[in-house]
C-alpha cells in the first residue's frame, strides 16, 4: 500500500534532499580539486614522477567528471530550474556521465594493479611489469578513454531532453529521458559493460588480495622485530598500499550498494522516491568521499600547504 506523505513532509524530504545533493557535489569537487592539485605540484617539483601519483591525478579528474555531470544536473533541476539542457546538452551530460563511470572503474583498478606490482618483492615476476616511468601509464588512460566511450556511444541515440515534450511522462526533477532503442544493440552494450565491470574489479580483487597477504607477511615480520627489539620503519611504498585498500574497499562498497538498489528498483512493481534518491545519492558517494580518504590517510593538504610555506621562505 504507498503511504502519502503530507504536503509540508514531502517539502522538507525535497529540500533536505537538494542540500544533500548540493553538499555532495560542491565538497566533492573541491577535495578531488586538493588531490588534484596536490600531485600535479609533486610530479613537477619531483624529478622521478611517480606512476601512482599520475593514476590519482587521472582518478581525480574522473571524479570530478561523474560530480560535474550528475551531481550537478540533479541539484540544479531539484532546486526547480526546469528545461536548463536543450538536446545537445542531455546527450553531452548523460554520454559524460556514463563514460566516467566506466573510467572510474578502469583507473580504480588500474591504480591497484601498480600498487600491488610496486610492493611486491624483488624476486617476484611482478616487478618486472613495475612502470619504469609514470609516462608508461599514460596508453592505459588512452584505451580506458577510447574503450568507454565507444561502449557509451548507443547514448548519443537514445538521449532526449524534456524540453522537447512528452513532459507528462515524467517527474519534475528529470532533465532528461531515454527513448525507446533497438534491442539487439541494447543487450550488446548491456553485455560489453557487464564484461567491462567483470574483468576489471575481477583483476583490482586479486590485485587487493595479493596485497592483503604481502601486509600480512609485513605485520608478521614487524612483529619478529619487535620482540627482537630492532627498530623498523614502515617503507612508504606499504603505507600507500594500505591508503590504496582502503580506496578499494571505498569503492566496492559504494559500486555494490549502488547496483543492489538499481536493481531492486528495476524490479520494483512501482517506482520509490526514497530508494531512487538513495540510489543518487550513493552514485555520488565514491566520487564525493575518496579524495578524503587520501586526504586523512596521507595528509595531503597538511604537506602540500607545509611545502608551499617552505618555498615562499626561501624565496622572501
Amino acid at each position: 500500500m504507498q503511504v502519502f506523505l503530507p504536503r509540508k513532509e514531502k517539502m522538507v524530504l525535497k529540500y533536505t534532499k537538494d542540500i544533500i545533493f548540493l553538499f555532495m557535489t560542491v565538497v566533492g569537487t573541491l577535495g578531488n580539486m586538493s588531490v588534484s592539485v596536490n600531485y600535479t605540484f609533486s610530479c613537477w617539483g619531483s624529478p622521478e614522477k611517480k606512476p601512482i601519483h599520475l593514476i590519482l591525478i587521472h582518478m581525480a579528474f574522473t571524479n570530478i567528471l561523474i560530480l560535474l555531470a550528475k551531481g550537478l544536473p540533479k541539484t540544479i533541476a531539484a532546486f526547480g530550474l526546469r528545461n536548463f539542457l536543450d538536446d545537445i546538452g542531455c546527450k553531452t551530460i548523460v554520454y559524460l556521465e556514463r563514460v566516467s563511470r566506466g573510467l572510474s572503474i578502469c583507473t580504480s583498478s588500474l591504480l591497484t594493479l601498480v600498487q600491488a606490482i610496486i610492493i611486491s618483492p624483488r624476486t617476484s615476476g611482478w616487478r618486472r611489469l613495475r612502470p619504469k616511468s609514470a609516462w608508461h601509464i599514460l596508453p592505459f588512460f588512452s584505451f580506458f578513454w577510447i574503450l568507454n566511450a565507444l561502449i557509451s556511444t548507443n547514448l548519443i541515440h537514445s538521449i532526449r531532453s524534456t524540453s522537447l515534450n512528452i513532459s507528462q511522462h515524467i517527474n519534475d526533477e528529470n532533465y532528461c529521458y531515454f527513448t525507446l532503442e533497438n534491442q539487439k544493440i541494447k543487450w550488446i552494450v548491456l553485455h560489453l559493460m557487464v564484461l567491462r565491470d567483470a574483468v576489471f574489479q575481477g583483476a583490482m580483487g586479486g590485485a587487493s588480495g595479493y596485497m592483503v597477504f604481502l601486509l600480512h607477511k609485513h605485520h608478521q615480520h614487524v612483529l619478529y622485530l619487535q620482540n627482537s627489539k630492532l627498530f623498523y620503519r614502515t617503507p612508504p611504498e606499504l603505507r600507500a598500499a594500505q591508503s590504496v585498500l582502503l580506496l578499494m574497499l571505498c569503492f566496492v562498497f559504494f559500486y555494490w550498494t549502488d547496483c543492489a538498489f538499481s536493481l531492486i528498483i528495476s524490479i520494483s512493481a512501482r517506482e520509490n522516491s526514497l530508494m531512487v534518491n538513495t540510489r543518487d545519492f550513493l552514485a555520488l558517494g565514491y566520487a564525493t568521499f575518496s579524495p578524503f580518504v587520501l586526504i586523512h590517510r596521507d595528509g595531503l593538504l597538511v604537506k602540500f600547504w607545509h611545502a608551499q610555506w617552505e618555498k615562499l621562505r626561501k624565496c622572501l
